[in-house]
Parts: structure tokens; sequence; C-alpha cells
């Protein structure tokens, strides 16, 4: 496995916005959560969020994937306004992906009928679907866990089931929602591997939020810190970590990233 550089940042030749949240608020019984929040992510970057708890990222995700309609404000993926259009057509017409904090499969299917369920919603050709299906068995390294029910594999072979499901329809932008929660270092490292090759070989561009923050700031190119419903810093990993504001609201005066 390839090691990961600290504060691996990508510098983009021209940079092109591929989506785009314009000034967006969102509310829950009367209390805030997004404060007009405006965020551009270029495309084939790998863009981070941190914050603390409740502080809107899982929130931002179901904006971007339509699971939540935001109380003001705009969606834009490349260029056009998807704001108040449904979950399922934005994921087919727009190729999001997008892998939950928990679950994603389901339990009692082993791996591959996982693999096949999704492959039939998204595509309709017999062919197509199998020579995708074995590209994703190949490229996780599945073959030895397809005959195992979901349920019984490791936390990070059902991460990467679910990270595989989600590359069925070839998106162009993959939303992974707290991937390294309660796993072991070397898993984490392979995932992390996992989001760096999806950027580099598949040119897929990935929105990765998490509270490892060590882990997340290892393989992004750009990282936001968000506190009440505002992103109050933006930048490389070595720059947010500096950032007094960032430090204050999020990392704390003792962070260090070794």
């Amino acid at each position: 496995m390839a090691l990961i550089k600290k504060f691996r940042i990508k510098s983009f030749k021209k940079e092109v916005s591929v989506l785009e949240l314009d000034k967006i608020s969102m509310f829950y019984n009367k209390r805030q959560i997004l404060n007009n929040l405006s965020l551009k992510i270029h495309k084939q970057e790998i863009l981070g969020m941190l914050g603390p708890n409740g502080v809107g990222k899982s929130t931002i995700f179901h904006i971007i994937t339509g699971l939540k309609e935001p109380s003001y404000g705009q969606v834009l993926i490349n260029g056009s306004d998807c704001t108040n259009i449904p979950v399922y057509e934005r994921a087919t017409k727009f190729n999001l992906g997008y892998v939950p904090q928990y679950g994603g499969f389901i339990q009692d299917l082993n791996l591959i009928d996982n693999l096949k369920l999704v492959a039939e919603i998204h595509i309709k050709d017999k062919n197509l679907r199998k020579t995708k299906i074995d590209k994703l068995i190949s490229q996780f390294e599945f073959e030895p866990l397809i005959g195992i029910k979901s349920k019984h594999l490791s936390g990070g072979q059902k991460k990467k089931l679910v990270i595989a499901m989600a590359l069925i329809n070839d998106p162009s932008i993959l939303l992974l929602d707290e991937p390294f929660a309660a796993l072991d270092i070397l898993t984490i490292k392979m995932l992390q591997e996992i989001i760096i090759n999806l950027q580099s070989l598949e040119k897929i561009t990935v929105i990765v939020c998490d509270h490892q923050a060590r882990d997340l700031l290892s393989c992004v190119d750009r990282a936001i810190v968000l506190s009440n419903g505002k992103i109050i810093a933006s930048g490389s990993p070595s720059e947010i970590i500096k950032d007094n504001s960032a430090r204050s609201a999020y990392f704390g005066d003792e962070f260090k990233i070794n």
C-alpha cells in the first residue's frame, strides 16, 4: 500500500466549479443550522469539511443530494440550478454518488448481490452491468468476499462495499460522510488511498466530512471549518490548522498533525 504524504496538496491549473452552494440557509423548527452559506467546489478537487457536532456538515450533504431542501438559497451543479430536482433525478442527471456514515447496503444480501442490486437500477444493458461489477470486484479486491453476507463483513470491508456501490453509476461527484469513523489505522490508510485514487485515476470530485481531523487532512486538497452555520476558515491543510478562527472554534491550541 502506498504511503500517503502529509498535507497532500494538488495545484489546479484551471479551477472549474462543478458544485456551488449559493447563499444557503437552513432552519429546523426555527433553529438555524446553516446561515447564508456559500461554497464553490472545483472539478477533481478533494474537499474536506470539519466542524463540531451539529454544525451542519451532514445537512450540507443532504442538501447537495436533495434529501433535504434548503430554506433559502440555491444548489448549482455544472452551472445548472438543481435545488428543486428530486433525489433520484439529481443523482442520475448530475452523476452524484453518496456514501452515508451508516448502512448503505442490505445486510442479508451477500457482497456481490448488493452490487448487482444497484447495477440493475442504473445500468440497463446486462453485459455492461457485468463488466462494471467485475471491474469493481477487481479494483476493491473483493474476490474472497463476494459470497459473504454483508452483515458479516468487517467495518472496513463494509465501507469499501458502500463506496463501490456508489461508483456503479460512474459519479462525477462523490460525497463521503464520516468514512473513517470507528476504523483501525490500517483500514483508514486503505480508505485514504482509495479516495486519492478516485481523484487521480477516476477523475472524481470528492467531498469528505469526518471528525478524524488528522486523517481527513492527510488526503484532501482543501478543507473548510464550519461554526455557527457558516464557513469560518478555508484553505490547504497546512493553512487551515494555522488559522486562528479554526483553532479557536474547532482544533484548539494543542492540535498538531504529528
